[in-house]
């Protein structure tokens, strides 16, 4: 089983580094793919309203017999929860269905400018640190000016930005600032959803070159540039292979060839539209 390195937060507390998302993972499945991952060493547990698979993540917790403080669970606000008193009550239902008394990250899930609310909704999210229902609380999908205006409207730093993150988009100017205001970076979608990215006969040859597969130097690349990052799969022997990134160093040279594959392609919403 592998053990992951932990990232200290801007309030102080541990995240595991490397996750297990559920996004796409069929609610009568995830306990199950869960289960598979707890056994290859997943202590960190990335999930959504909008996935639909809450329950199912809370019964996979309760089968695990692991103990409580030992797991990392973050859900995200759903894009119809917007409001102070609206995102307060939307933990309310998670908490239920996950079965839980607190979640250890609570996120905005996307912006949605064009609503207006992500201010009011951050000082909703303020309230739920403050009593203790979420033991950091963070922002997913948030551009630069998206953070600068809660950084000058309300008093609390996001603890991360969960963004789309991979080769193909590798975020520069968003981690810089990040880094510079003490926001952790999250990658969602952290191979591009496989196919052309890990076709690529650069990857191809480093994956070669080191006898891992190219999803495990892409992941290895985010471990190394210190993102958190969390791959999906219903597969075991993908799952207990994306973990494995932990045995092996990418050398300089080659975390510059794969920064090269930028391209600026997303697989996913743009965040200044989406919602």
């Amino acid at each position: 089983m592998v053990t992951v390195p932990d990232i200290s937060l801007n309030n102080g507390i541990a995240i595991p580094q490397f996750g297990f998302g559920v996004f796409q993972v069929e609610p009568e499945k995830t306990a199950d793919v869960l289960g598979t991952a707890f056994e290859a060493g997943y202590r960190h547990i990335d999930t959504a309203q909008m996935y639909g698979n809450e329950e199912g993540v809370g019964r996979a917790i309760a089968a695990s017999g692991i103990p409580r403080d030992e797991l990392f669970v973050t859900t995200k606000l759903n894009n119809d929860g917007h409001g102070h008193d609206n995102a307060i009550t939307a933990l309310d239902e998670s908490l239920r269905k996950l079965g839980l008394d607190r979640v250890d990250l609570y996120l905005i899930h996307w912006p949605c400018p064009a609503e207006n609310r992500y201010v009011e909704t951050w000082k909703g999210f303020e309230k739920i640190a403050a009593d203790g229902r979420a033991r950091a609380i963070g922002v997913s999908n948030f551009q630069i000016p998206h953070l600068e205006r809660l950084a000058a409207e309300t008093g609390t730093v996001p603890a991360v930005n969960q963004i789309e993150l991979h080769p193909h988009l590798p975020q520069e100017e968003l981690r810089a600032y990040h880094r510079e205001h003490g926001i952790a970076t999250e990658a969602w979608s952290p191979i591009a959803q496989g196919g052309e990215l890990l076709a690529d006969e650069r990857l191809v040859g480093l994956a070669q070159k080191y006898g891992k597969s190219p999803a495990q130097i892409v992941l290895r690349w985010h471990v190394q540039l210190g993102n958190i990052v969390f791959p999906k799969s219903v597969t075991p022997a993908r799952i207990t292979e994306n973990i494995d990134v932990y045995g092996f160093e990418l050398a300089d040279d080659d975390m510059a060839t794969i920064g090269e594959l930028d391209n600026g392609r997303r697989t996913g919403p743009n965040p200044d539209d989406f919602g």
